[in-house]
């Protein structure tokens, strides 16, 4: 049985700190509140978005939570019809290419919604490469392990042959949840000492390293 790799999007394959944290201050600015700094801002990247804008502002109303939520939908609604794009990381495309042509099934597994995932999988290429998607919308949000679940029974895999990989606590977390390998990135919005803390096996500083890990899972899986 191939083995199954299940990314997260933001902060792992994406590079969206700087359109995240820009949502987040003109959400923020809408409903009378201060910018909130990166830092704050990029503790909740990975949840799924309700969930993430209450645990930045717990304090808020139900109406005033809500408008806040809007807010940061209507900020990136305004960047994409501006034209933007959160560019790939460095490699990511090459890295993603040469996992599908070794043979692994991929996945993804994020906190966008649906309409996120669906503007991902029109890049170019995408939709070759990854047999199937998993979001917030669909179910409980990370940490919960549902996303994994639906990914293994979509792909026809099991948790000794899974592994997921994030850049976030969250990831690590969900990972740890469904018993797959949690393995990190250092790029994204944790550091390497909070993946670390959540759990996480590995934290990859390249998408070169992160291949070599993937490659001795591949035949550990293979040896089994």
């Amino acid at each position: 049985m191939r083995p199954l790799a299940v990314f997260d999007i933001d902060g792992t394959l994406v590079d969206s700190r700087a359109s995240i944290h820009r949502a987040a201050c003109e959400a923020a600015r809408d409903i009378g509140l201060p910018e909130p700094d990166y830092d704050r801002v990029r503790q909740i990247v990975g949840l799924s978005l309700e969930h993430a804008m209450a645990t930045l502002e717990p304090g808020l109303d139900p109406a005033t939570l809500a408008r806040f939520v809007a807010g940061f939908r209507a900020s990136f609604n305004r960047m994409y019809a501006e034209g933007h794009e959160e560019p790939l990381y460095p490699e990511a495309m090459s890295a993603l290419r040469r996992l599908h042509r070794d043979g692994w099934r991929l996945a993804l597994a994020t906190g966008q919604n649906r309409r996120g995932v669906a503007r991902n999988l029109a890049r170019e290429g995408w939709a070759d490469l990854f047999l199937s998607s998993h979001c917030a919308e669909d179910g409980p949000g990370k940490p919960d392990p549902a996303m994994l679940h639906a990914a293994m029974a979509a792909c026809d895999s099991d948790p000794s042959r899974t592994v997921m990989i994030g850049d976030t606590a969250h990831d690590i977390q969900m990972a740890i949840n469904a018993g797959v390998l949690p393995l990190g990135v250092a790029w994204g919005f944790h550091t390497i000492e909070e993946q670390r803390a959540a759990g996480a096996r590995h934290v990859a500083s390249s998408f070169s390293e992160l291949t070599v890990v993937l490659d001795g899972f591949a035949d550990m899986t293979r040896a089994a």
